[in-house]
């Protein structure tokens, strides 16, 4: 589960955000925000965006067109955004990939690491060990992840939230009979549906080993979207559904075109560059064998230490 403790931290840091934005979305809210960072998202980024809508919503027209808006103006920032998410999915299929082909000397390090008489030296030499096998085998230690999806993001949803939440026109409209300034159960069922969905097809084509520890993961998704969407308005309702259908859109073509891309292309790489062979049974088995012979050699040391701060102080005792 260690391994898996920064997406739960990234998790929790949007889970944070969301709650702050969604909990001034919430209220009695009518003035838009002045000043700070909050302020400054809505000037360059919510209001542009709430002028698009409510052209969206104009040329739809309608009873509907407010909600056919924010779906439209999800879909095109989800479009815009796409490139760079799947470029980031597929560095982390790509370290998915890798991880499975170094995943035995892993086992070995992480078998020996939860021994409890080891010496401080033995966890030195293992930690060492399992950062020349990442090294070496062109692994990152954040698993290939990195924020900046995450970073381009979180002003974007705001920006959106701030664009419905301050038009009336969008807040106070109805799609298909639900209400968009009122909580809906139905659309928070339908965008926790979607999550599920996209957390099982991510699972498709993942090695068993990883499977058991990312259903943890698997079951985050869901069930944070089920607990924003059913606390907020049903616009901001509205833009999670939307965004978790496109989600599945986009994690069927990781799945079914970048994934399989991505293992022919780490098996060519392996080809001509195996892998490295960092640790083995004999190496781990040796280190711990050592074990005794380590404590005694400190023990020694420590005594011949001793011994020479004796001497020091019998020849300054002399001299005075």
């Amino acid at each position: 589960m260690k391994k898996y403790r920064k997406y739960i931290g990234l998790a929790a840091i949007v889970l944070g955000v969301m709650l702050i934005v969604t909990g001034c979305a919430n209220g009695n809210v009518t003035t838009p925000p002045h000043g700070g960072l909050y302020g400054w998202i809505y000037t360059w980024i919510g209001r542009p965006l709430q002028n698009i809508m409510l052209q969206f919503s104009r040329a739809i027209g309608g009873t509907n067109g407010a909600g056919w808006a924010i779906i439209l103006m999800t879909l095109i920032v989800r479009t815009l955004l796409l490139p760079l998410m799947l470029n980031q999915q597929k560095k982390s299929v790509t370290q998915q990939e890798r991880m499975t082909r170094v995943q035995p000397q892993m086992l070995l390090i992480q078998k020996a690491m939860k021994r409890k008489d080891l010496t401080q030296q033995q966890q030195m030499t293992l930690a060492g060990w399992q950062r020349e096998l990442y090294s070496k085998n062109n692994l990152s230690l954040t698993g290939g992840m990195g924020c900046l999806p995450l970073i381009i993001q979180m002003p974007i949803m705001i920006g959106i939230y701030d664009a419905v939440m301050y038009s009336k026109t969008l807040a106070n409209s109805t799609f298909f009979g639900i209400s968009l300034s009122q909580k809906s159960f139905l659309l928070a069922i339908v965008a926790t549906i979607f999550a599920f969905i996209q957390g099982y097809l991510s699972m498709i084509g993942i090695p068993k080993e990883q499977k058991k520890s990312m259903q943890t993961m698997m079951l985050m998704n869901p069930i944070m979207t089920l607990f924003i969407t059913m606390t907020v308005s049903g616009s901001v309702a509205l833009y999670w559904t939307a965004g978790n259908f496109f989600m599945i859109i986009q994690q069927l073509i990781v799945t079914f075109i970048v994934m399989p891309r991505v293992k022919k292309n780490v098996a060519k790489e392996i080809e001509h560059q195996p892998i490295k062979e960092i640790v083995t049974q004999a190496k781990i088995d040796d280190l711990l064998s050592n074990k005794v012979t380590t404590s005694a050699n400190d023990e020694k040391t420590e005594e011949l230490h001793e011994n020479l701060r004796n001497r020091n102080k019998g020849k300054q005792n002399r001299k005075h």
